[in-house]
């Protein structure tokens, strides 16, 4: 189909872009929409839903299981050896984190410099933010096999031992206090966000628990001039401490390789590109789950075509900063004159684990090369199709940075191989069947949208403005 063809089918304003609300909306069609979600009684669950859960649910308990028996046998389950002390719980622990980055970004960052296209995805890539950092929080606490001892080791304290337990100067130690501050604000923000929403849903329901429950949360909200300007100013202020968090968090992940000795590790490009691949990997699930999301309730109206467009743009431009840094770490390990470091690269591209490093730089630097077609870009279905392969290739990438380094080192005696056993990828597929419990849960419980931000986009809403200013 041609491009002129393609245009025809979307609305656009009076900049000539893309809607962000397609028109046709009242206040009350807005929430009536969104907020009906929620409000189905049970009985009258969507089968869709109902099936969706069961198969997340069901992937759930794998990780119960894997959980359940690394406790009781230990690490050893693990395929874990020497020389690769760190498999699949580092690896999973900097996905997970990464893919958190994307919910901040769109919420703080783009609300700062008030981007309206961001309303209707916010709520949703938040909710994904805080569901992935308790995903990533896990390996931390389990990579011991004994969380309680992982407890001791890494959550704040009083040290009568003197720095020998906890280890302050461990970049582990720096993560603990990273990633903690990173979901408390995230949260904070996250919530403060749904009050007046919480109210709308206090105010419709007719559930008598449901109406007690939203309005514990929705803190006695009445939609008061006093109660909104006291919104914003909060809102504004947690939008400015969490910007900074996003850049912090994920440069401070990437100390725990750069800090270190081991070829392929020691580099101070990390922070940049570590950041960089977050927000890669976390637009790249925004979409794979907003795409089904937004087909099966219907919600084409308030995540257009445009909010695809747009957070396909923001991947192919992260994209191609973590395709610059893959090139930097090839130019930096002959550069440096260090025979272990350009051995570490070409043991990457031509040794054994080579199949993973040509499979990542076809999922993450060649095959996002398409999003340069705006009609690639407006195709939904191959949209969705690309977002699974760059998430697929940001995990392969975390596996051959932390994997393949540890493979081979300095002395040649010292080399081993390493494959995750039955219990590390149970663990693994077990905490995405968590995500998705959760996503599902998020789904039935809270307006997934926005609500009085979507509202805010009507020309209505305008019309009261200017109203309001004469």
């Amino acid at each position: 189909m041609a491009v002129a063809e393609l245009d025809k089918q979307y609305t656009y304003d009076e900049k000539g872009e893309i809607v962000v609300v397609e028109p046709g909306h009242t206040f009350e069609s807005v929430t009536g929409a969104i907020t009906g979600v929620v409000l189905t009684p049970p009985e009258k669950t969507p089968k869709g839903w109902i099936f969706g859960f069961f198969i997340a649910f069901s992937i759930l308990q794998l990780l119960m299981v894997s959980v359940a028996w690394l406790i009781y046998r230990g690490v050893g389950i693990w395929g874990i050896n020497v020389p690769i002390g760190w498999g699949f719980d580092i690896v999973n622990f900097v996905w997970w984190i990464g893919i958190g980055h994307a919910g901040t970004l769109i919420s703080a960052i783009l609300l700062l410099f008030k981007q309206q296209w961001r309303t209707s995805i916010n709520r949703f890539a938040e909710a994904m933010t805080l569901f992935a950092v308790a995903c990533a929080a896990m390996f931390p606490l389990l990579h011991t096999g004994r969380p309680w001892y992982a407890a001791y080791f890494l959550l704040p304290q009083h040290n009568t031992l003197a720095l020998w337990f906890p280890q302050f100067r461990s970049p582990l130690m720096w993560d603990v206090f990273a990633v903690s501050t990173y979901g408390s604000v995230s949260l904070l923000f996250w919530y403060i966000g749904l009050v007046p929403d919480l109210a709308s849903i206090r105010d419709r329901a007719k559930n008598q628990y449901v109406k007690i429950l939203t309005g514990m949360f929705a803190l006695g909200w009445r939609g008061s001039a006093r109660h909104w300007a006291r919104y914003e100013t909060i809102y504004t202020i947690l939008a400015g401490l969490s910007t900074p968090l996003v850049l912090s968090v994920h440069t401070i992940v990437s100390f725990d390789f750069a800090v270190g000795i081991i070829p392929g590790w020691h580099s101070t490009v990390f922070p940049p590109y570590f950041v960089a691949g977050a927000v890669y990997s976390g637009f790249a699930m925004v979409l794979t789950l907003m795409i089904p999301m937004r087909y099966f309730y219907k919600m084409e109206d308030f995540i257009t075509t445009r909010h695809l467009e747009n957070m396909a743009k923001i991947t192919l431009v992260t994209g191609s900063i973590v395709a610059y840094a893959y090139l930097t770490e090839i130019f930096y390990a002959w550069y440096s004159g260090s025979e272990f470091e350009w051995y570490m690269m070409k043991n990457r591209i031509f040794g054994p684990y080579r199949a993973m490093y040509w499979m990542l730089i076809l999922c993450n630097v060649i095959t996002p090369q398409l999003l340069w077609s705006q009609k690639i870009r407006r195709n939904v279905p191959v949209l969705f199709v690309i977002a699974i392969i760059v998430n697929i290739g940001m995990w392969l990438e975390r596996y051959v940075i932390v994997v393949v380094s540890l493979t081979r080192d300095f002395l040649p005696s010292s080399w081993g191989m390493f494959s995750g056993t039955i219990w590390d990828w149970g663990l693994y597929i077990g905490t995405i069947g968590l995500f998705l419990t959760l996503i599902f849960l998020f789904m039935r419980l809270i307006p997934m949208i926005s609500v009085f931000e979507v509202k805010m986009l009507l020309p209505q809403a305008k019309l009261k403005e200017s109203h309001h200013h004469e």
